[in-house]
């Protein structure tokens, strides 16, 4: 079945047997438990659907945990001076804000840093380490959410004494820097099978681990919030420790108790309950804007801060930051040619000189979603290229960037499954993109797309939302369940904020229920929503509204399917 965008749409098929006994063993619905067989569900992950599962600790025993702690002890009863560098995300500030505010209590010397992404570029680099190392004299260094290709950094810090710890989750490759040690599931070890933690969660486990191993009494759980944004912000698994983590978090969370979060929700006129979307979408891109637009070191200060005008202040400060980053987003977006880039056989490449670095990877990722497959956006940085690039879960675009660096087509680069920035010379470009689609065409990559079941308009009903909303939070590897809705009429579409459409979605039976849609405005799919009078049929899922304390049920649309006969 071909929709107007191209796309090749299939339903999902399960064993029908398995299917029965999931049904019957846990007296679950159809849908219910064909997710769970397509998406190979755990036992303890099946529990969890009906039942409260705590995420627990895994690395108890482990022997980097070990190491760390005893070098992170020594540090703190030396009353030693305490470096924190982190990455610019959001992952990378929440995980330095974790040790800061952990250091903090025991009442240690420490300093953080996060580079500026014009000046310092990214990561823990050589340039930057003897600039920091000279301002700041410290003891240990601890990198968060970076540290993993630092070999020279690290290097120059052994050469100076100066302890050294990396707390990543970033794709490695060997050798591995010479640190006291390197915390990271991505190299060869006994935790690779917990390759799905962000860097926030790392830092946070080991925080856990430390205060376990020392009879500690401060307390980390407040921080545990923090710990659930950044899994979201960096489009983590929400499989296992995550989805239990997030699913406690978003539960027990007040929002009157956190002077950021209720702020934030003030800016955005929102007087509700925090949900998931709120975290990925209103939360997360505002403190994302600051690396971005700005510098992310405000994030830390706001991140660190008890005091109310301080928190105040930079939370004002963010809102302005993210509203301006949409501007540019917006005006970057609406000179795409969209059309013309869907004749792209391969990955998906846009070069273009004037967007700024902070908001490459937003567009690469619109166009990775468009498009359901790779995609890198390119732009000028100063006599270089920097690239960002978002990536489909079978294609391991973090690795692949290592790859190029070790055969010289790239100057510096890193990532992980599905991000990864990098910088190259323009001459290279075009061996860059020969070099990624021959891997990619190769895999024989099929972007599938796949709906679960086709389902009448009048099952639509908050009953059955809630039935299948027993899977959520939704995410990586874990997504929003897509339907198939035939023979309806859109009506009243109308263009929101010149980038959505709103619209109704009209039955048979003249039952209406409202839609909205994300598509690029000059798409196939928007251009359908906007003008076709006949019947058609979509793909949506299915979202709760809450306007004005009523709660009702909207579609999203993904994509549209249109009649032979249709004009």
């Amino acid at each position: 079945m071909i929709s107007v965008s191209g796309k090749c749409w299939e339903e999902i098929s399960v064993n029908k047997r398995l299917l029965d006994k999931v049904k019957i063993d846990n007296n679950f619905s159809e849908i219910l438990s064909k997710l769970i067989i397509y998406r190979n569900f755990s036992n303890r992950e099946i529990y969890s659907i009906e039942n409260n599962v705590d995420f627990t600790n895994p690395f108890l025993k482990n022997n980097d945990f070990k190491i760390a702690a005893e070098i992170l002890k020594k540090n703190i009863d030396n009353q030693s001076k305490i470096l924190v560098i982190g990455d610019y995300d959001v992952d990378g500030c929440i995980s330095t804000s974790l040790i800061i505010n952990f250091l903090n209590k025991h009442n240690i010397n420490s300093s953080y840093y996060i580079p500026d992404r014009l000046k310092d570029g990214y990561g823990a680099s050589i340039k930057l380490i003897k600039k920091l190392v000279k301002e700041k004299f410290p003891k240990l260094i601890i990198m968060v959410d970076c540290g993993s290709n630092s070999n020279n950094s690290v290097e120059f810090l052994k050469n100076n004494k100066i302890d050294s710890i990396i707390i990543d989750h970033h794709n490695i490759s060997k050798p591995y820097p010479k640190a006291n040690i390197v915390i990271n599931p991505k190299k060869e070890c006994d935790y690779r099978h917990y390759d799905y933690y962000c860097s926030a969660f790392l830092t946070y486990l080991f925080l856990d681990f430390y205060n376990r191993k020392n009879n500690s009494k401060i307390t980390i759980a407040d921080q545990l919030i923090y710990v659930a944004l950044a899994t979201l912000a960096d489009v983590m698994p929400l499989r296992e420790n995550n989805r239990f983590l997030l699913k406690k978090i978003i539960k027990r969370f007040d929002i009157n108790k956190n002077l950021f979060f209720k702020m934030i929700f003030k800016l955005n006129n929102l007087n509700k309950k925090l949900d998931f979307d709120d975290l990925s979408y209103i939360i997360a891109p505002t403190i994302n804007s600051a690396g971005r637009i700005s510098n992310a070191n405000n994030v830390i200060k706001l991140l660190t801060s008890s005091n109310e005008k301080n928190i105040n202040e930079i939370t004002n400060k963010l809102f302005e930051f993210n509203k301006k980053r949409k501007i540019i987003e917006n005006i970057v977006i609406n000179k795409i040619k969209f059309k013309k880039l869907t004749h792209e056989k391969g990955i998906i490449f846009y070069f273009d000189n004037e967007i700024p670095e902070g908001i490459i990877g937003i567009i690469a990722s619109k166009l990775k979603e468009f498009f359901n497959k790779p995609a890198i956006v390119f732009t000028k940085s100063k006599d270089l290229i920097k690239g960002s690039a978002r990536s489909v879960s079978s294609f391991n675009i973090g690795q692949y960037i290592n790859r190029a660096i070790n055969n010289k087509i790239l100057i510096s680069g890193g990532g992980h499954n599905l991000a990864a920035g990098l910088t190259l010379q323009k001459k290279n470009i075009d061996k860059f993109k020969n070099f990624l689609n021959e891997i990619y065409t190769n895999k024989n990559l099929l972007n599938s797309n796949k709906y679960i079941s086709k389902i009448s308009f009048s099952s639509i009903n908050m009953s059955f939302f809630e039935d299948i909303n027993k899977l959520a939070p939704f995410g990586n590897q874990n997504n929003k369940i897509i339907f198939l809705i035939e023979n309806v009429k859109i009506i009243k579409p109308f263009i929101i904020k010149e980038k959505f459409i709103s619209c109704f979605v009209k039955s048979k039976t003249n039952k209406l229920i409202k839609a909205i849609s994300f598509n690029p405005i000059e798409s196939s799919i928007s251009l359908n929503l906007l003008n076709q009078k006949k019947e058609i049929s979509i793909l949506a899922k299915m979202n709760q509204n809450n306007w004005n304390n009523k709660t009702n049920i909207q579609l999203e649309i993904v994509d549209v399917i249109c009649f032979p006969n249709n004009t």
